[in-house]
Order: C-alpha cells, then sequence, then structure tokens
C-alpha cells in the first residue's frame, strides 16, 4: 500500500474525526472510501466521454427517426 498525506481544511478534518468516532472506522478508512468512490465515478465519466467522442469522430449520431421516437417515449419537445 502506498502512503500519501495531505492538508484538510480544518471544517473538514472536524467532519472527517467526527465520522469515524461516529461509525468506529478510522479516518484513514474513511478518506480511502471516499478517494475511491471519486475516482471510480471521475473514471466511468472520462470513459463514457472519450466513448462518445469516438462515436462522434465515427460519425455514429441518433437518426432522425430515432430522436423522434425519443421525443414520443419521453414527452420531451425541444424548442
Amino acid at each position: 500500500m502506498a502512503s500519501m498525506s495531505m492538508r484538510l481544511p480544518t471544517e473538514l478534518a472536524n467532519q472527517l474525526g467526527a465520522l469515524a468516532e461516529a461509525t468506529g472506522r478510522s479516518k484513514s478508512f474513511l478518506a480511502i472510501q471516499a478517494i475511491q468512490a471519486f475516482v471510480e465515478q471521475e473514471s466511468w465519466q472520462v470513459a463514457e466521454i472519450r466513448k462518445g467522442l469516438a462515436e462522434a469522430d465515427a460519425g455514429d449520431f441518433a437518426t432522425d427517426e430515432e430522436n423522434a421516437a425519443l421525443d414520443a417515449k419521453w414527452g420531451y419537445r425541444a424548442g
């Protein structure tokens, strides 16, 4: 496991300490959980953006019929 240190705003450090105490977990455990969730979410989003850009570069866009079907399904009218 790698080591890392960081400076936290006082209020955030206090909140983390209170949460650690309330849950019986260490501050390190909670920080690792939070960073892991953030990295997973951001990695997913970046991958989806790259996928969308690749589809756009390939000219893979929704047809007018596909857009109309979505409008009909969701009742959305852009205008």
